[in-house]
């Protein structure tokens, strides 16, 4: 059981001012979390009347002795407590001087005596890194990541002679995360969650509310303490048993195995899903299978066959490499420095002398940590050195220990050469439209292109003439937990979730300005693969998917909380406040009338939020997503945000439902592939769902409309982008008095409507997107005139190569035929009359179906127009226009044409979770 205490209580006075009991205290400790502790008990107005604290090293202070004796604050810098068993006689005396009523003792290394620790009137409190009585001794936090626990926390408990034995008076815990490191969970919680619970502790003692929970011996445990000598791994164990010893030693001590006869500790340890990429074989002793050297780290199999990945390995000798780089650490050559970046070396040694007071001067073989740098003061340098326009992660410091190794590291960066690996696409190329075009056609996982694990590939057709354009890698379901594994570690430790949002939105843009470079290119990969007119993907396939991407850019540092006023509890006060958080890693999976653009409008959306991704593409058009996927890299966005796995939705998409790592899926497809998606999604781990499905949006004509728009939007309507359009008008209702005329004029301009090649400027209509969906048009339009329905025009396959159907009108529908209820998603006008005036019967019609995507109503009467747009059951309704989206407004549907928003702010809400934050004060 985890026992907690009462929240503080405040008296409060006539004059309504708050006042709490003080102590005069003595803090015996260290480190930068004494410091913490030390400075936030003054703040609350406890005097701290003595520190006692460990002495200089190396000629520095100890961060607590710093903040002490900038304050005035007495230091006592005594190098033991005992001497010989007995207490040092000088140490007892000048503490009881002190006059403390509590001892408080954050992070105390030192054996501090009983008439210390018995002394004071209130006795002592002690911060320990572990849920008591699990875990005691000084290596608590290492053996809660070593033994695997799920649960870590801290205890403050009262002193006594025994060890880590004394009454628990609070506890606070939180979840392991499955790479956990010391540092992180130090960071992350043990740090800034101890420093609020040691001064919580002390008021409670202040105002006599302080708990007394004697510790249980049931679950109790002792172990050692872990130094480098007792730090090596056994291999003779299951993947997860050595992943966790290696994380539990990481940073301190440090496990280490024999690699070529040399120490070599390990950092950075994870759980390798799927199978490992191809590397070079690493023999290590004591390991029955040889490790491999692969680009992402070393990879190592357990006793269970299993395997881990580890990140970084660091040399006798100090210098720490990445693992990836074991067989190649030795080969970068020096920089010669130009004028400006020696000056600003200089700059950099200034900061290292700064931060290395104890050592007269810094040479360019002087060692960061062997001049006794600590890890606050890695943080120190990495912030002092961003000021300088570089972007340093804490991992970096320990990678060039050196002055001039760090000087070298620096530079790189500096002028962009340190980054990641160079991108390598194996391009499929076509000479096509007037230029090359350089299509990638396999998996995009972890910022780089790869097959698919299995080595399958499917053909991506041109539906212009029938000929494979290239093959595509068809993803596995290991692809796909390796694509989810990478999203996932993007998000959880990468920079794309520190970043600073106006830093991510920064990278949006540039993508958008990629995009912009590459539209021609772009469009006729469009064109080629889906079938799209040039000039439409063009303006809407690429021009909409750059300008989703720049609105949601812009979005990306105006995400924000609200302050709600809640009821106080007095004599306390409350501020309730709310955080829009994002979700985690995202799925996406995507049709094929639009590939980029459906790509862009959720992708941009989740982006922007902070989520990382997992896109799988119509397994029918996945080209513009791997371009797209290609320019990503060139935008800087850091590998593992954004993943691309093409593959068959029944294999791929049925993975990423399932996966329960995945916190959002969003999807745009028919109506039965989303509610099989939305069960998967809730039966595996109960993942958000957004779904924008399938259409039978009714179109409205009255008499009263302008003839000339209504047939030029109503053809639009249907024709606009081959009639594979999600809001495309898939029953037309016209007023009887005009219905002839409209239909005549309607055939009249598909007379004029030139089918041909998509790349040929002049073209209207292009070919259907592939060979099945044609059969099903062909089909469709069979239906039609076995019901009884008039085939006014169309209704067959053009005699031509490729995949092209004829623009087609029925009219005489009736309510009860196939193809006034069902979706055909081509271009196939439906046409309905409607008797003259009959408005509210019209709606019913109108509203006669489960679907909901959109809607149009075309008339001069304003008032008509607004009352038929507050009646149509559909999530967006057209007024004398038709197919008018944009980034800025919101989309999606009612009913079953699903549910969610694409586009406008709306969308960033599909990505987001909202937390709500009480404070009492």
């Amino acid at each position: 059981m985890l026992w907690t205490a009462n929240q503080v209580i405040r008296k409060f006075s006539t004059t309504s001012h708050y006042y709490q009991n003080k102590l005069k205290l003595a803090l015996i400790g260290q480190s930068l979390f004494g410091q913490e502790v030390y400075t936030s008990l003054r703040k609350q107005g406890h005097k701290v009347v003595g520190v006692f604290t460990v002495p200089d090293k190396d000629g520095k202070a100890d961060p607590l002795a710093v903040a002490a004796e900038k304050d005035g604050t007495p230091v006592f810098k005594f190098p033991r407590w005992r001497a010989k068993g007995r207490p040092v006689a000088e140490a007892v005396e000048a503490y009881r001087a002190t006059g403390a009523e509590l001892n408080v003792m954050p992070f105390c290394s030192q054996f501090v005596p009983m008439e210390v620790i018995e002394h004071p009137r209130h006795g002592s409190i002690i911060y320990h890194p572990s849920l008591l009585p699990r875990h005691r001794g000084a290596s608590a936090i290492n053996w809660t990541l070593i033994q695997g626990d799920s649960r870590a926390g801290f205890s403050i408990f009262w002193a006594d002679a025994g060890l880590d034995t004394g009454p628990i008076l609070l506890q606070r815990a939180c979840n392991v995360e499955p790479n956990d490191t010391v540092d992180s969970l130090y960071n992350r919680f043990l740090f800034p969650e101890g420093i609020k619970a040691m001064v919580e502790s002390v008021q409670l003692i202040a105002d006599g509310k302080a708990a007394r929970v004697p510790q249980s011996e049931e679950g109790a445990s002792y172990e050692g303490i872990q130094k480098k000598s007792n730090a090596k791994v056994n291999w003779a164990q299951p993947a997860e048993a050595i992943h966790n010893w290696i994380r539990g030693h990481d940073k301190v001590p440090g496990a280490w195995t024999v690699i070529d006869g040399q120490n070599v500790t390990l950092y950075g340890s994870s759980l390798l899903a799927g199978t490992a990429a191809e590397g070079q074989p690493l023999e290590i002793q004591g390991l029955a299978q040889p490790g491999l050297v692969t680009k992402t780290g070393l990879v190592l199999h357990g006793s269970d066959g299993k395997a881990l990945l580890v990140k970084s390995l660091q040399f006798e000798d100090g210098k720490m490499i990445p693992a990836s780089k074991f067989f190649s650490s030795g080969e970068s050559s020096s920089l010669e420095l130009t004028h400006e970046e020696q000056a600003m070396a200089e700059e950099i040694r200034a900061i290292w002398k700064g931060i290395l007071s104890n050592v007269p001067a810094v040479q360019d073989t002087t060692d960061f940590f062997k001049s006794g740098a600590a890890s606050m003061d890695v943080v120190r340098l990495v912030e002092e050195v961003k000021q300088r326009g570089v972007e340093l992660q804490t991992e970096d410091v320990y990678m060039a220990t050196s002055f001039q190794d760090f000087i070298q590291m620096f530079v790189r960066r500096l002028r962009g050469e340190d980054q990641e690996e160079e991108l390598v696409v194996d391009y499929a190329t076509q000479e096509v439209n007037n230029m090359t075009v350089r299509m990638p056609h396999q998996c995009f996982i972890n910022g780089q292109f790869e097959d698919a694990e299995n080595g399958k590939t499917s053909n991506s057709i041109n539906p212009a003439d029938g000929s494979v354009i290239c093959k595509v890698a068809a993803s596995s379901v290991g692809d796909v937990d390796r694509a989810v594994a990478a999203a996932k570690e993007a998000f959880d430790n990468g920079p794309w979730g520190k970043m600073n949002p106006r830093d991510r939105g920064s990278l949006l843009y540039r993508l958008a300005d990629l995009m912009e470079e590459h539209q021609e290119e772009l469009a006729t990969i469009e064109s080629m693969d889906s079938g799209a007119v040039y000039t439409l993907a063009l303006k809407t396939h690429v021009g909409m998917s750059i300008q989703t991407f720049r609105y949601f850019a812009g979005w990306c540092d105006k995400i924000q909380g609200k302050t709600i006023p809640i009821n106080q509890a007095r004599p306390n006060r409350n501020l309730t406040f709310t955080r829009r958080e994002p979700l985690g890693v995202c799925a996406i999976v995507i049709p094929w009338n639009y590939p980029l653009m459906m790509l862009a409008w959720k992708s941009a959306a989740c982006l922007a939020a902070g989520n990382t991704l997992v896109l799988k593409p119509a397994q029918v058009t996945p080209l513009t997503a791997l371009k797209f996927a290609e320019l990503t890299v060139k935008a800087g966005i850091p590998k593992g945000v954004i993943n691309i796995v093409p593959g068959s939705g029944g294999l791929v998409g049925q993975r990423l439902s399932d996966h329960p790592d995945i916190r959002k899926l969003g999807f745009t497809g028919s109506t039965p592939i989303g509610k099989q998606i939305m069960k998967s999604c809730a039966l595996s781990n109960l993942k958000k769902v957004s779904l924008e499905l399938g259409g039978k949006s009714p179109l409205i004509i009255f008499s009263d409309c302008d003839m000339d728009k209504a047939v030029r939007m109503g053809m639009s309507a249907v024709y606009f982008n081959k009639g594979e359009n999600c809001i495309a008008a898939g029953r037309l209702f016209v007023e009887e008095s005009i219905h002839d005329e409209y239909i005549t004029r309607v055939v009249e301009e598909i007379r004029k409507m030139k089918i041909g090649d998509p790349l040929d400027r002049s073209t209207d209509h292009g070919p259907q997107n592939h060979k099945a969906h044609l059969d099903k048009l062909v089909e469709y339009c069979e239906v039609g005139v076995k019901e009884g329905a008039t085939l006014v025009c169309g209704g067959r396959q053009v005699d031509r190569p490729g995949f092209f159907m004829e623009p087609t009108v029925f009219t005489g529908v009736e309510d009860h035929m196939f193809i006034a209820k069902e979706e055909s998603f081509g271009p196939v006008m439906v046409v309905s009359k409607f008797k003259d005036g009959d408005v509210d019967g019209v709606l019913q019609r109108a509203n006669d179906t489960e679907f909901g995507l959109a809607s149009g109503v075309f008339t001069r009467d304003i008032n008509k127009a607004m009352y038929v747009s507050e009646k149509l059951e559909a999530g967006t309704v057209f007024i004398n226009t038709y197919n008018k989206t944009d980034v800025a407004s919101p989309f999606g549907g009612f009913k079953q044409s699903g549910f969610g928003k694409d586009l406008g702010e709306d969308a960033l809400s599909e990505y987001l979770r909202t937390k709500a934050v009480t404070v009492e004060y």
